[in-house]
C-alpha cells in the first residue's frame, strides 16, 4: 500500500426531479450503497426551482416531503459543493423540479487504485458514459441482433 491514504474517485451527479417524483427510492438506493461500502458521501444538497423560476434551497435536516428520502444524508455536508456550484445547478434546472447534487467517492475501486499505484500505474485519461447512452447503445445491439 502507498504511504499516502488512498481514495477512490470522486464523482458527482446532478438529478433532477419532476414535480412530485422524488419519491424517495432514489435516496433508498444510494444509503444502501453507502451501507455495503461501495460508496461514500461527501454531499448532498437539494435545490428546488418554482414554476416562476425562482431557485430555493432544500433543507434535509427538515423531514419534509420535498425531502424525497434524503433526510437521511443531512449531515453529508464536506463543504466540496460551495455556493457557485450551486447557482451553476439553479442554472441547468427547469421551473417545477427539484435537483439533487451529489458527491460521492467510488470506495469500491480503492484497493484497485492501490495495486495500480503501488506497479506505478498513473491515470492518464478518465470519462464516463452516461446510463442513457449506454442503455441507448445496448438498446439498438439488441435490436439489431434481432432483425438479423
Amino acid at each position: 500500500m502507498p504511504d499516502t491514504e488512498v481514495h477512490g474517485p470522486i464523482d458527482y451527479v446532478l438529478l433532477e426531479f419532476t414535480g412530485n417524483k422524488l419519491t424517495g427510492r432514489a435516496a433508498e438506493e444510494l444509503v444502501n450503497l453507502v451501507e455495503r461500502g461501495i460508496v461514500h458521501v461527501y454531499d448532498v444538497l437539494l435545490v428546488g426551482k418554482d414554476a416562476n423560476g425562482s431557485t430555493y434551497m432544500v433543507d434535509l435536516a427538515e423531514e419534509s416531503g420535498q425531502a424525497g428520502g434524503f433526510a437521511g444524508l443531512a449531515g453529508a455536508r464536506s463543504g466540496i459543493l460551495a455556493q457557485d456550484d450551486l447557482l451553476e445547478v439553479a442554472g441547468a434546472m427547469q421551473p417545477g423540479t427539484v435537483a439533487a447534487a451529489i458527491v460521492y467517492e467510488n470506495t469500491w475501486a480503492i484497493p484497485f487504485v492501490a495495486a495500480a499505484m503501488e506497479s506505478g500505474g498513473q491515470l492518464i485519461a478518465g470519462g464516463r458514459i452516461p446510463a442513457e447512452d449506454v442503455m441507448e447503445a445496448l438498446d439498438a445491439l439488441e435490436a439489431l441482433e434481432t432483425t438479423s
